[in-house]
């Protein structure tokens, strides 16, 4: 049991590192180009920009799920990476089918997995509603702008 918390523990704070320097890179990449974001000029670099961020928060999950994976496949749990990345993103996303399992020396790792990619999930989700929220401001921005033209046309 201490082997499997201890792996676990380590799986959870490495995730969690490559989670927190994703989206460091992923914010710093949005400061970089917040500049260039105005709907009025072109609606396609407000797409392209929220499809940049998406894709890589899709990313920074199949890193973690494959650091799981690799894992299972050293401990002698899975033949072949296809069947420990299965596993392991069934358990990383809560969805847990339950078809393969892990066995008993190692079962806390999976419980563990499941644990930490919800929590991961969940940040990504706040993330991701933030950048929607500054997206929606800055349209929200323009829309004032357009409609304080037309006013100071109507007058």
């Amino acid at each position: 049991m201490w082997q499997s918390l201890g792996l676990s523990a380590l799986l959870a704070v490495g995730t969690t590192l490559i989670h927190m320097v994703g989206l460091a890179v992923l914010l710093a990449f949005m400061r970089s180009r917040s500049n260039h974001i105005r709907p009025h000029l072109n609606i396609w670099r407000q797409g392209a920009f929220f499809m940049i961020v998406v894709n890589g928060l899709f990313l920074l999950h199949a890193i973690e799920i494959l650091l799981y994976a690799g894992v299972y496949i050293w401990l002698g749990e899975f033949d072949t990476m296809e069947a420990a990345l299965y596993f392991s993103t069934s358990t990383y996303t809560t969805l847990g089918i339950g078809d393969i399992y892990l066995d008993s020396q190692w079962r806390l790792v999976s419980a563990i997995e499941g644990f930490n990619g919800f929590l991961l999930i969940g940040w990504s989700t706040a993330f991701l509603v933030t950048v929607i929220g500054r997206l929606r401001s800055v349209e929200l921005e323009w829309l004032d702008h357009i409609r304080d033209g037309e006013d100071s046309r109507g007058s």
